[in-house]
């Protein structure tokens, strides 16, 4: 990570974000902050705006109004202004596996870029591999990603995310197609990255496995934040060691996305950025 930013300064600020595509209001003025350290979950039902807020946050959607904040920077701002690289994205699995096929190293390697950066910094590869130790996937460095299970490609993911070193993590239902033991590591690994100050946003349907490490549940209903607190219970059975979180949102929206959102893509900058 880098150095710890002030305290005055908040990882992610989200300020009256409004989103409105081809006429249907999709947010309704939704504000949350997260703090260093803390571990928020963005829960609610499909068609919330659960996936509209993330792609606001991650900056691949500009919000209609309203500002996004990544480390006290409005990410609709100058692109070399935003400090892209203390942000870790981990996309729900179904993109790992697609696109032109890749080694996981490669993969993991290409979430070295940046927004603002179109070549890997010198190291890449380095990094790689110690990424993916991290994901207890450094003997499969040099596998294609289509041919590791489903749970591996979702450590695939969340290694690239990682090889940034990045302040602030954001994950889209990241515990999908994992495995018991996998569901550990990963809860682990995110226990270790509060513990050492890094802030991470979670969206799940439940909160499973991650419920011991959740500060915070912010719950969308409608495109409006409906709750910010304490993380609602488990609905019975979603908190047993082997459920599997089969949930993928899809919305109308989301699917010019997809493509910038493919493993090998920079995190683009915001639609109309300077």
């Amino acid at each position: 990570m880098a150095e710890a930013p002030p305290t005055s300064v908040r990882p992610l600020e989200v300020d009256d974000v409004r989103v409105t595509i081809d006429g249907q209001r999709i947010l309704r003025g939704v504000s949350l902050t997260v703090a260093a350290g803390e571990c928020v979950a963005l829960m609610g039902p499909n068609g919330s705006g659960k996936s509209t807020l993330v792609r606001s946050i991650v900056g691949v959607r500009r919000p209609t109004s309203g500002a996004v904040r990544l480390y006290g920077r409005d990410m609709a701002g100058r692109r070399s202004s935003v400090p892209w690289p203390r942000l870790g994205y981990v996309p729900q699995r179904a993109s790992a596996g697609s696109g032109v096929p890749a080694t996981a190293r490669e993969v993991v390697a290409a979430g070295d870029l940046a927004g603002w950066r179109w070549r890997p910094r010198s190291g890449a590869d380095a990094r790689a591999r110690a990424a993916l130790a991290r994901v207890g996937l450094d003997d499969r460095e040099n596998d294609p990603v289509h041919v590791l299970s489903g749970g591996q490609q979702q450590r695939v993911l969340v290694a690239r995310a990682l090889v940034r070193d990045p302040d602030l993590l954001v994950l889209d239902e990241p515990l999908s197609a994992m495995d018991s033991a996998s569901q550990r590591a990963t809860t682990d690994l995110l226990a270790d990255f509060t513990a050492r100050g890094g802030a991470v946003v979670v969206v799940l349907h439940e909160p499973g496995p991650l419920a011991p490490l959740l500060d915070r549940a912010v719950v969308l209903r409608h495109g409006a934040v409906v709750h910010d607190g304490a993380p609602p219970p488990p609905a019975p059975g979603h908190d047993e060691p082997d459920h599997r979180h089969h949930h993928h949102e899809d919305t109308t929206e989301d699917a010019p996305a997809r493509a910038v959102l493919e493993p090998g893509a920079p995190l683009p900058a915001p639609r109309g950025a300077i």
